[in-house]
C-alpha cells in the first residue's frame, strides 16, 4: 500500500470514528471498568440500576454499566421514581440477550398508573394519548448528551421507552420496548421546551434490530431530529393496544434513514408530517390502514414491499407542496377494509383505497386522520379544504397533481414485450416512466418492477415512450401499469391497467 493510499485509509477511518463518537469531552480507555447492577432493588445501593447511572454519570466515559441476570427470568427491575437522565459516553447493557436471548426487564408500573390511553399526560394540561407533545416519564433518558449505547433491554409501562432529546450519537440496539403509553417506544425530539424545533441538536442517532410492539407510537422523528438511523426493527401493533397510532411518526424531521423494518397493525406505518428528503427504503408494510401517510419535500420511498393493506401510500394535500418520489416498490393487494383512525389512517368506509392514492379536493376523506388524542380536538386544518375554484388558503393537490401516465398498449413479438403509452405534463420537461406487471387483471397498483423509460416532452406537455421489456419474464402478468416522475421528484398514481395483446 503506497502511502497517500494508506493516509487516505487512515484518514477515512479516523473521521467514522469520530463521526460516531463524537463528544466523548474526556478521554476514555480503550476498556472502560465494568459497574454491574447485581440487585433489582431500586433503592438507590450499591449494586442497583439507580446507583449505577449516578456511579456513571460522575465520570461519563470511564464506566460500563452490565446489567447480571440474577436467578432465572423473567428479571425485573421497577424503578419506584424517575431514573435519573443518562450522562454519555456509555454503554447499558442486559447481560442475559447475547447468551439466552433473554432480556433485562425495565417495567414503569411501579410509579406510572396505568389509565389505558389517558396513563400518560402531554405537555398541554388536559391532553392525553399518542400524538401529543410530551417528554413525560421515559424509561431511559438521555438528554442532551451523546455517546450512549443501549442493548439487552426489555423497556415496557412507561409513557416513553427511551426518550432521546437534543442528543445524539447515541445507539438503540437489540431491545425489546413494548407497552409504553402516550408518547412512544422511542422518541427522538429536538423540542426546545415550548414545542419548536431545534437544529443540530439531534443528529446520527441510530435505532437498529429492536422489537416495538404495542407502543402508542412506535418511534418519532421530530421537530429538527435529523440524520438518524432507523434500520430493521420490528413495528407491531397487536389488537391488544389501544392506541394503533403510527409506527413512526416523522413530524419535522429531515434527512433520516428508515430502511429493512416491519410495520404491521398501525393506523399509519409510517406517517411524514411536514419532514424533508427523508428516505424510506426496503421496508415491508402490511395490515395497516395506510402504510405511509405523506406530506413533505424531497421525500424519497424506494424499494418497500406494501401489501394488504387499505391504502398503499397516501400522499396528503397541503397549503404548502408535498413531493415524493415513489420507486421501484412492489404495491399490490391494498384496498383490504382495515379501518383504524384513533391517531391516523381512516375509519371512513368511502375512503378511496389502493396502491397510491391522492388527496384531495375532490376526495375529501383523504384529510380525515382520526382523533389526535384525549382532550385534542380534530384539527379542522387536517381535514381537506373542498375550496372553489380559485378561492384562497385552499391545500393544493399532492406531488404537484401529476397525471398518471397511459399506457396505449402493451404487445408481444415473440420473447419480447413492448410498452407504449403516453404522458401529459409540464411543456419541454423530462419524465421518467416506471412499468410494473401484476398478477391480477384488475386494479390500480404495481407488484413487480419490469422497466424504466425516461423521455421529454413537446412544447404542448405531452411526451410519448417506448419501453421493451428484456425477454425474460417466465410468467406474463395479467396487467400492466405504470407511474411517472418528473423531474422535480414527484411521482403520480399508478395508470389504468391494460393486458397483453397478442
Amino acid at each position: 500500500m503506497d502511502k497517500m493510499t494508506k493516509h487516505g485509509t487512515i484518514a477515512v477511518v479516523l473521521f467514522l470514528t469520530l463521526t460516531m463518537h463524537a463528544g466523548a469531552q474526556n478521554a476514555t480507555p480503550a476498556t472502560p471498568e465494568v459497574l454491574r447492577v447485581t440487585r433489582y432493588a431500586d433503592d438507590g445501593n450499591a449494586g442497583s440500576l439507580r446507583w449505577a447511572i449516578e456511579q456513571s454519570n460522575l465520570a461519563p466515559g470511564r464506566w460500563r454499566i452490565e446489567i447480571v441476570a440474577n436467578g432465572t427470568p423473567p428479571y425485573v427491575i421497577k424503578p419506584a421514581s424517575p431514573l435519573p437522565p443518562v450522562k454519555g459516553p456509555v454503554q447499558i447493557e442486559g447481560a442475559a440477550w447475547k447468551k439466552t436471548g433473554d432480556f433485562i426487564v425495565l417495567d414503569g408500573s411501579a410509579y406510572v398508573e396505568t389509565k389505558g390511553t389517558q396513563t400518560c399526560p402531554g405537555a398541554i394540561p388536559g391532553q392525553f394519548g399518542a400524538n401529543v407533545r410530551t417528554t413525560t416519564h421515559p424509561g431511559l433518558a438521555l438528554v442532551e448528551t451523546r455517546g450512549v449505547d443501549i442493548s439487552g433491554l426489555e423497556i415496557r409501562n412507561f409513557c416513553i421507552g427511551v426518550l432521546i432529546h437534543r442528543a445524539s450519537h447515541n445507539v438503540i440496539h437489540d431491545n425489546r420496548i413494548a407497552g409504553n403509553r402516550g408518547g412512544a417506544g422511542v422518541m427522538l425530539t429536538g423540542d426546545d421546551g415550548n414545542g419548536n424545533s431545534t437544529l443540530t441538536t439531534t443528529l446520527n442517532n441510530q435505532v437498529m434490530r429492536n422489537e416495538f410492539i404495542d407502543n402508542g407510537d412506535g418511534l418519532e422523528l421530530t421537530r429538527g431530529a435529523a440524520f438518524n438511523l432507523v434500520a430493521n426493527n420490528l413495528f407491531r401493533s397487536t389488537p391488544a393496544n389501544p392506541e394503533p397510532s403510527q409506527g413512526i411518526e416523522v413530524l419535522q424531521g429531515h434527512d433520516n434513514v428508515m430502511v429493512s423494518n416491519r410495520f404491521e397493525g398501525y393506523s399509519d406505518g409510517i406517517q411524514v408530517n411536514s419532514g424533508n428528503r427523508n428516505y424510506i427504503g426496503f421496508n415491508t408494510f402490511t395490515d395497516n390502514a395506510f402504510a405511509l401517510s405523506m406530506t413533505g419535500v424531497g421525500n424519497v420511498i424506494e424499494g418497500n414491499f406494501i401489501f394488504g393493506n387499505a391504502v398503499g401510500i397516501a400522499m396528503r394535500p397541503t397549503p404548502v407542496p408535498t413531493r415524493a418520489r415513489i420507486t421501484r416498490n412492489a404495491i399490490y393487494g391494498n384496498g383490504q377494509p382495515i379501518e383504524r383512525c384513533w391517531m391516523g389512517g381512516s375509519c371512513d368506509p368511502n375512503i378511496r383505497k389502493g396502491g397510491i392514492v391522492f388527496g384531495s379536493p375532490g376526495n375529501a376523506h383523504m384529510g380525515y386522520v382520526g382523533n389526535r388524542a384525549f382532550g385534542v380536538p380534530l384539527d379542522p386544518a387536517r381535514r381537506v379544504k373542498i375550496c372553489p375554484d380559485g378561492a384562497p388558503n385552499c391545500d393544493g393537490p399532492p406531488n404537484d397533481g401529476l397525471t398518471p401516465p397511459v399506457l396505449d398498449n402493451v404487445r408481444r413479438t415473440g420473447t419480447h414485450v413492448t410498452v407504449q403509452g403516453h404522458v401529459q405534463g409540464s411543456p419541454s420537461s423530462r419524465f421518467a416512466v416506471e412499468v410494473f406487471g401484476n398478477r391480477q387483471s384488475g386494479g390500480t397498483e404495481g407488484e413487480t418492477f419490469l422497466g424504466e423509460v425516461v423521455t421529454t416532452s413537446d412544447p404542448n406537455g405531452q411526451a410519448r415512450f417506448t419501453l421493451m421489456l428484456e425477454p425474460t419474464l417466465q410468467v406474463l402478468p395479467a396487467s400492466f401499469t405504470a407511474t411517472v416522475t418528473s423531474a422535480a421528484g414527484a411521482t403520480s398514481e399508478f395508470s389504468k391497467p391494460v393486458g397483453l395483446s397478442e
